[in-house]
């Protein structure tokens, strides 16, 4: 697994907690970044995670408009983290292809949630992705 793969992973394990504990992931990152009980935070986790939390009112606007039949709250706590990490990079992080960001998603999916999920992520951001650079324009 890659330096950025695995940021991902520690991304979508931070949002997670977060999101399952009411907590600010910011704040939970930053606890994390100091404490010599746990390994270092790669950069891009602590990107990941910020920019998760700068824009995402807007993240979670997006998926529940394309999550087809769901609504965010109904959504496994994993599959919400796997795709708002899977969305920003979509959308705000100009350095990843629109594959990679959706690939890697399905991945992370595929190791930390149901059977269903790697196709569920998978039709979501796929949905998105084709409107993505009108999105982008907007944004």
């Amino acid at each position: 697994m890659g330096a950025r793969s695995k940021a991902r992973k520690r991304a979508v394990d931070v949002l997670y907690e977060a999101d399952v504990r009411g907590a600010d992931a910011v704040t939970l990152l930053a606890e994390r970044v100091g404490s010599p009980d746990v390994p270092p935070v790669n950069d891009y986790t602590v990107t990941l995670v910020e920019g998760v939390t700068a824009h995402q009112a807007r993240i979670d606007e997006l998926i529940t408009e394309h999550a087809e039949g769901w609504t965010l709250q109904r959504m496994p706590a994993v599959d919400r983290a796997v795709l708002r990490v899977g969305l920003y990079e979509l959308l705000w992080a100009g350095d990843v292809p629109d594959a990679v960001a959706i690939d890697e998603a399905i991945e992370l999916a595929k190791a930390l949630s149901t059977d269903d999920s790697p196709r569920f992520v998978n039709g979501v951001l796929g949905r998105i992705a084709v409107i993505a650079d009108q999105l982008r324009a907007v944004l």
